[in-house]
């Protein structure tokens, strides 16, 4: 019974920026808890490549997150023709790095549409839905940097801590429609993102060090925490960000 609660046979979940990373590796975790995945991101060559790693019934559904119109549009489409998104995981980001005092107000604007605008625009469209039922999940990716600041992403955080604040929204408008509304907030994991990072050894130092689980995520780390919180298990957990970084900011 209490493996129960964790089985998503049945549910259909969407997973923005699921061609790469953090987000393909929670569509394939999902998968394996017996979702049907819908992949998203812009370039539908890319989610052909990515479709090639799960299983047949995968979906993809092209559209760009930072359009509002677009969005609801290909969302709305979606419902009609295809039938009900049940998980909603808004994992699509971007990262951009230089000193707060040189960096370009273009580079912001950007962070700033990828990052939080794109939580607002397909959350509403897909929450419009899940009203009318009377339930569903949205899980946002949120960040350390939600709760921690580091040197020259100033910007970054700016928008990860917006994406914690506006799951606390979400939680309290649509909690009594039904919606669980939380957050995932990974530490340094190793993904396309964080390559730079990942392949400067003295950064990789001082991150052993200030972890104390004494190295980086893999993403595969993140699934049990998607798991947990698209499911059952989780019927009464809202507003909640869930942070899944070794200890990170626990730690001094």
């Amino acid at each position: 019974m209490s493996l129960e609660l964790f089985n998503l046979t049945g549910r259909r979940a969407l997973v923005t920026g699921s061609s790469q990373g953090i987000g393909l590796a929670l569509a394939r975790g999902l998968s394996a808890a017996g979702a049907r995945v819908v992949l998203n991101g812009r370039d539908p060559a890319k989610l052909q490549e990515a479709l090639k790693l799960l299983p047949e019934g995968t979906e993809t559904l092209a559209f760009d997150v930072t359009d509002h119109q677009a969005a609801r549009s290909a969302i709305d489409r979606f419902e009609t023709e295809s039938g009900s998104i049940d998980i909603l995981v808004n994992n699509a980001g971007m990262q951009h790095r230089a000193p707060l005092e040189d960096f370009p107000a273009d580079a912001f604007e950007k962070l700033l549409q990828t990052n939080i605008a794109s939580v607002f625009h397909v959350g509403q469209a897909v929450a419009r839905h899940m009203i009318g039922r009377g339930k569903g999940k949205i899980i946002n990716i949120a960040s350390v940097q939600s709760a921690l600041a580091r040197p020259s992403i100033a910007p970054y955080t700016a928008t990860k801590g917006a994406v914690a604040n506006l799951t606390k929204g979400m939680a309290t408008d649509w909690a009594k429609h039904g919606l669980q509304c939380n957050a995932i907030a990974p530490g340094y994991f190793v993904t396309p993102l964080n390559a730079a990072l990942v392949n400067d050894p003295a950064f990789s130092a001082w991150l052993e060090k200030r972890t104390p689980a004494g190295r980086w995520g893999q993403v595969d780390e993140l699934i049990g925490a998607c798991i947990f919180l698209a499911s059952d298990a989780s019927t009464f957990v809202n507003g909640h960000i869930l942070y899944v970084d070794g200890g990170i900011t626990v730690s001094l």
